[in-house]
Parts: C-alpha cells; structure tokens; sequence
C-alpha cells in the first residue's frame, strides 16, 4: 500500500483521489514535514483514509528540549482531539540514539493512536537497535531509507530491517520513490508499504521568498499517486 506526505488540504484530497491507502499530515514538506496546524488536522480527519500527523515542531535533527517535549505532547493531544488515525514521531537521545524515555511519554500520551517511527531510525548510530526499541515501544512501523539519502539506495538496509522485524513491526521504505523505481525496492526488499510525496513543480508567478522553489512550488499531484499505485499493483 502506498502512503502519501502531503502538508495541505487539497495536496490530501488529491492523494485519497489518486488512491493513497492512508496520510502522512505535515506542514513544511520542504523542510521534511513538521506539524500541521490543528485546523489542518480537524479537516484530515474527515478524508475517507487513515490520517497520521506528523510530531515534529522544527527542522533539523531530532535532539528535543523538555519545552519543545511539552510541545509535542500538546500536539499529540490536539491530533487526538481532532480525531485523526495516528502520530509520526522521532526523538534521539546524548548518545545519537533513540531517547526511549521521550519516546515512551510520548506514546503514553498518544493512546490508542497508531504510531510510525520516522525517519530518524536513519540517523541513529544503529538502525537495527532502533528497531528493536521501536517494536518494544509498540511502534506499528519505521519509515527507512535504509540510511542512505534514498531508499533505492538503502535497500540492503532496509531488507535486514525487514527480515529482522519478522512481522512484528512494519518497515516501509520511503524518500526517493517514484512510479518507475518502486517496485523494484518493493520486490527487493520483501516490504509491504511504502511512503512517497508525488509531488509535482507548479509553475507560477516569481516567488515571494526563498521559501519557494524558483517559479513556482510544489504540490501533491493526483497523477503521481495514481501512477505510483499502479506500479505497486
């Protein structure tokens, strides 16, 4: 099945009508996904398909502070409240490694909400450690690239990942997937689920700031994901 990041409305309307199987809520795709507003939450919640947030209240890497931990857990409770399926999150420890503490509030907090462990399993100093502790913390997957920049370049990786986690957790490959490439890490690498943006460059007026691409700015295209989910078959 195929899972879509999209960081607005429409880009999660477009998704659900090219047939994404479930969403990953964001906003700020272009600087890797951080949490959506709750407004943005509260009209996700009505999409005909799963829909997790995304736990992540800044850019770069995932050493978080007891007030942004705060942060965080406040959000858990407004994606409960707005009534969405799950929560996307990721904490690293001094050590570079999972903060299993962090981790375990925060899956206190979230409930009964699913869970997927984000992409900071490709940064840590083991990712097989990380999925272990992930499974122990009642993760339902991790999303890989294998630790490499993209997942058809991590497939090693991610199919040890797959085979150690034996069914127990899900591991689904993402970043760098496109219609042409994602069958072939699927039948390498034995995993059932795979995450993708299909985001497409809209052409436009110039842009205001350097927050957009030159000329324009990307949105998730209905296209893609109808093409990327016939690839998976």
């Amino acid at each position: 099945m195929l899972e879509v990041c999209v960081d607005s409305f429409e880009g999660a309307v477009a998704a659900v009508m090219g047939g994404a199987a479930r969403i990953e809520l964001c906003s700020s795709l272009s600087e890797g996904g951080l949490t959506p507003s709750v407004g943005l939450m509260r009209a996700a919640a009505r999409l005909p398909v799963p829909t997790y947030a995304m736990i992540r209240p800044r850019s770069g890497l995932f050493h978080f502070s007891e007030a942004e931990t705060q942060i965080m857990l406040a959000d858990i409770a407004a994606a409960r409240e707005a009534g969405l399926a799950g929560v996307v999150l990721g904490v690293q420890g001094p050590d570079g490694g999972l903060d299993v503490a962090m981790l375990g509030r925060m899956a206190a907090a979230a409930g009964d909400l699913g869970r997927t462990l984000h992409r900071v399993i490709d940064v840590v100093p083991d990712p097989l450690v990380a999925l272990e502790q992930a499974s122990d913390l009642g993760f339902e997957r991790v999303l890989t690239s294998g630790a490499a920049p993209f997942a058809p370049d991590g497939v090693g990786l991610i199919t040890e990942m797959v085979i150690r986690a034996d069914g127990r957790i899900g591991v689904m490959p993402g970043c760098g997937l496109t219609a042409e490439n994602v069958a072939g890490v699927l039948a390498a690498t034995g995993a059932g689920e795979v995450h993708a943006a299909c985001r497409v460059r809209v052409p436009g007026n110039p842009a205001f700031s350097d927050f957009d691409p030159p000329g324009g700015r990307y949105e998730t295209s209905e296209d893609e994901v109808r093409a990327m989910v016939a690839a998976i078959g």
